[in-house]
């Protein structure tokens, strides 16, 4: 990884970049400047991440959490692609430097929570909440999905026309004098899964041929049928338990019965 930042072999990587720099009349020397700053925390940042990732490790309906950093390069491609974004809401003089970006860029540490069944979000929920300040919460559905569980908490709904599913925290914390901001993403094993190869043909594609995009949408139906599923068989499996658990009990009382009738 390079420590110093050349806009030449940036631009190389990311080419669609260079018109937007043009249009936005992007300093080269800000983007310079937060590169090496952000190079200068990131063994920090890795410690951060880590620490957010061991304090979720230990709520027990927790599959795994994985936890990164943002790339060098891919930081300054998103400060790149959200100048627009700024712009509009803050003014046209508004630049991304090194005093303003750890504000605005909200996900340099990011965590990612996985959990097996859907009804587990509501203790991760909880769990999340009663440890860090929240700034935001943000419910990421596809068309159709019920969201009454967001609504009645008071969660914003966001409905993505990629089917992608996922329930985002922007949460802060201070480990030093400086306000650190990280976003945590929950999201099922199968979610998980859908996500993962929407992201990475997402990627290796600047514009989705059709087949693929209905294809994909049609696999997102079925990660989501998945989780419908497991979730009845989670369910299906506690009332067995105890309805077993009963039956035990009541053959334990018709044994001491019979006992007593034994030795009348």
């Amino acid at each position: 990884m390079e420590n110093i930042f050349k806009i030449e072999e940036f631009l190389e990587k990311y080419s669609y970049s260079k018109d937007i720099i043009e249009i936005n009349n992007i300093n080269i020397k800000n983007l310079s400047d937060i590169y090496e700053d952000y190079i200068s925390y990131r063994h920090s940042y890795e410690n951060q991440a880590n620490f957010i990732a061991n304090i979720l490790r230990s709520e027990g309906t927790i599959h795994s959490v994985k936890s990164r950093i943002k790339e060098p390069e891919r930081l300054i491609e998103k400060i790149i692609r959200k100048t627009q974004d700024r712009k509009i809401k803050y003014g046209n003089d508004f630049e991304f430097t090194i005093n303003n970006y750890k504000n605005e860029i909200n996900d340099l540490i990011g965590i990612r929570v996985i959990h097996i069944f859907k009804e587990q979000w509501e203790d991760i929920h909880d769990f999340i909440i009663n440890t860090w300040k929240i700034i935001e919460i943000t419910a990421n559905v596809r068309d159709g999905d019920n969201t009454e569980i967001f609504d009645d908490l008071g969660i914003e709904v966001r409905s993505r026309a990629s089917g992608y599913r996922s329930v985002h925290y922007l949460v802060e914390f201070y480990p030093t004098s400086q306000k650190v901001i990280a976003e945590i993403q929950v999201r099922t094993i199968f979610e998980e899964g859908y996500g993962e190869i929407d992201h990475i043909l997402r990627y290796s594609h600047n514009d989705i041929p059709n087949i693929l995009k209905s294809n994909l949408l049609l696999f997102n139906r079925i990660a989501g049928s998945a989780d419908e599923m497991a979730s009845l068989i989670n369910r299906f499996s506690k009332e067995w338990s105890e309805k077993e658990l009963e039956y035990k009990l009541l053959l334990k009382e018709k044994d001491k019965e019979i006992e007593k009738l034994k030795r009348i």
